[in-house]
């Protein structure tokens, strides 16, 4: 069985076609057997045991073959996988039963330098010893593994490595000249010499004629070859400076960094944009005070609409807020926190596949500048070859030129020979030439006299016809033309009418059309009265609400005021807290001494800081006290929404608290 290649490539082929899910071992190799029957048995048996065996061991080969393609095998195919899952059966459980000629003959047949990169890879002894013993241990016992799997495939390491570098190097060097071995040189006889031979009799040759001068312009080569010669010589010279601006400039494009000029033109420009931008702006005028608290507000659909929705939105995000509470939700400040911390591992491992990439890069580049000089060492031993194929083909061309002289002598003194006859062929050629010229002579006269009557033929017709229209002129034309309206023209179209029926037929579209304009009309009419039907429901509705939230402030502030007198009169019962209101009048009339005693210490200090201070203070406080006016007309009308009676009483309770606070009190 010689033909190994093509069985790898079947098996590889087989075990795509394996799927374990849908089918089983057994039956998979039993429809498999049906499709070889075309082979021998013993290439049957040989393609349905690796099968099996690369399907039974497929965990432990995919991790040798998944670790190949993350290290050394990065640029290789992904469809390959089980062509090196099939080599590393053969190579892991069939490398005894084998020999390593037949591995040697396998490895020939397929692919040599992917093929001896693989190996090379696997028989590798570190990889061996370290993470491909490790991970087999995790499916089969470590100890078992080592001794029938792991020790076999040492021992059969430097072997495998000298096939394989042996291998490459006949793939690299191909065209290696083998010495010559050392011929037999042969040595002539000692004959007698014979005697010297008769100096032949020179031929005669033929006197000819001076040939005419060939042109100058034979010898010279034309315009356009120059011209395009040049433009060649202009192009290479062109492409070659390219190459050199490429090469010496070939990993600028990975700097971030901008240059110096570029950061100077920048802070130019940067600078000429900051010289006119207008600093000195016109101060804005601030609005006007509101005096008027009862301002007439027009709803309008739109207006009304989105009252109601926000009404109906608050409703909803209301009982969102519960239902989540009562589903037990959480803060999700942890997992704001979680994100961070990913972005951040994102971002690292990113910067580490630009260094991967770039690294790339330089490796490509450097296999490229190897793969170019062994370019150049196989042009040199191509040219040597060529060299002596023309030197060959130079040997036949001056033996052919001779026979081709040899030739031309003959054909010089048939020439020679033909010359002496010429007199005799031209009387010839004359005889001929003149019998043509009769012949043509009797053609032309016919065609003549054919032309003739074809000319008085069309005279004839043309004098008929012209006969014809002015007789058609002469007769007198009717202007007027009588029209039927109600006559079909008669073109023969599907829809022909006459002009009364067409009428009559738009006159019916017209009214038609007028009743679907009042139809229309009494739609719009009742659409429009449903909607403000509508509108007025949904004012009732927010009349309502508004009516509710109000009533629901009050009770809250009449419950807020009752709490307090409650407060206030149990806190007036208790000793304790009397005690300590008295302490705190106490510090607080301390306080005031103290604060006189600075405030003449520092009058005029606390004179301008103060009064900045007080004046701020007091246009805020201001501001407020308007703002809480109209909030409590508004609520009197009950139309003050829930959320605003919150802000009330919280700015009521803040009010309070600086007004009571000591900070406050010094300033008073």
């Amino acid at each position: 069985m010689n033909n190994y290649g093509k069985h790898i490539y079947v098996v590889a082929q087989l075990l795509n076609k394996f799927d374990p899910e849908n089918c089983s071992v057994e039956h998979f190799l039993d429809e498999s057997s049906k499709d070889l029957q075309t082979l021998d048995i013993a290439e049957q048996i040989f393609i349905l045991d690796v099968l099996g065996g690369c399907i039974q061991y497929k965990t432990l080969l995919n991790i040798v073959v998944n670790g190949f393609y993350a290290r050394d095998g990065k640029c290789y195919l992904k469809a390959e996988h089980s062509l090196y899952v099939v080599l590393c059966y053969l190579a892991s459980f069939q490398l005894e039963e084998l020999g390593l000629h037949n591995i040697y003959t396998i490895i020939k047949s397929l692919e040599v330098v992917k093929v001896c990169k693989f190996l090379r890879f696997f028989f590798d002894e570190l990889n061996l010893s370290t993470w491909i013993k490790d991970e087999w241990s995790r499916i089969y016992d470590s100890i078992y593994v080592k001794e029938n799997w792991i020790d076999i495939l040492l021992r059969w390491q430097p072997e495998v490595k000298q096939m394989v570098d042996h291998l490459l190097d006949k793939t690299a060097h191909p065209f290696q000249h083998v010495k010559p071995a050392k011929l037999t040189e042969p040595k002539a006889f000692k004959l007698t010499k014979p005697k010297a031979r008769p100096i032949p009799i020179p031929q005669k040759l033929p006197i000819q004629g001076k040939p005419q001068p060939l042109p100058q312009t034979t010898y010279k080569e034309p315009k356009e070859k120059q011209q395009l010669e040049a433009k060649k010589q202009k192009n290479r010279q062109k492409a070659e400076e390219l190459l050199m601006d490429a090469n010496n400039k070939q990993f600028k494009c990975g700097s971030i960094e901008k240059s110096k000029s570029t950061k100077y033109v920048i802070d130019q420009i940067q600078k000429d944009k900051e010289k006119t931008l207008p600093f000195k702006m016109p101060k804005v005028r601030p609005a006007p005070a509101l005096k008027v608290d009862n301002i007439p507000v027009r709803l309008n659909a739109t207006t009304i609409l989105r009252e109601d929705a926000l009404y109906q939105r608050k409703v909803d995000e209301e009982l969102q807020r519960i239902e989540n509470f009562i589903q037990g939700a959480r803060d999700a400040s942890e997992f704001f926190e979680w994100k961070r911390k990913m972005k951040e591992k994102d971002l690292e491992q990113q910067l580490a596949k630009i260094e991967y990439r770039r690294l790339e890069g330089r490796i490509s580049h450097e296999e490229a500048l190897l793969a170019r000089q062994k370019v150049i060492e196989e042009n040199k031993m191509k040219a040597a070859i060529m060299k002596e194929e023309t030197a060959e083909i130079m040997h036949k061309y001056t033996e052919k030129r001779l026979q081709e002289e040899k030739e031309m002598k003959d054909l010089v003194e048939q020439v020679a020979e033909g010359h002496r006859n010429t007199k005799q062929a031209k009387i010839m050629v004359q005889k001929y030439k003149q019998k043509i010229v009769q012949e043509v002579t009797a053609e032309s006269r016919e065609l003549l006299r054919q032309a003739l009557e074809d000319a008085e033929e069309e005279l004839r017709k043309k004098f008929e016809l012209i006969c014809e229209i002015r007789a058609i002129e002469s007769v007198p034309f009717i202007k007027q033309k009588l029209i039927d309206l109600t006559q079909v023209s008669g073109h023969g179209f599907l829809s022909e009418m006459s002009i009364v029926e067409l009428q009559e037929r738009l006159a019916l579209l017209k009214e038609t059309k007028r009743k679907e304009e009042d139809d229309k009309r009494d739609q719009i009419l009742s659409e429009k009265q449903a909607k403000e039907q509508y509108l007025l429901d949904k004012l009732e509705q927010i009349s309502l609400h508004r009516a509710a939230l109000g009533k629901a402030a009050l009770l809250r502030q009449e419950e807020k005021n009752m709490k307090a007198e409650y407060t206030k009169s149990i806190l007036a019962k208790n000793e304790h807290v009397a005690e300590l209101q008295k302490k705190l009048e106490e510090k607080t009339q301390e306080r005031k001494k103290q604060a006189e005693i600075l405030k003449q210490t520092s009058h005029m200090y606390t004179l301008g800081s103060w009064s900045a201070r007080n004046q701020a203070q007091e246009r805020h406080w201001k501001e407020l006290e308007d703002s809480r006016e109209r909030q409590v007309q508004l609520l009197q009308h009950g139309i003050v929404p829930r959320m605003t009676a919150q802000k009330m009483a919280t700015y009521q309770a803040e009010r309070n608290t600086v007004f009571s606070s000591p900070s406050y009190v010094l300033q008073a």
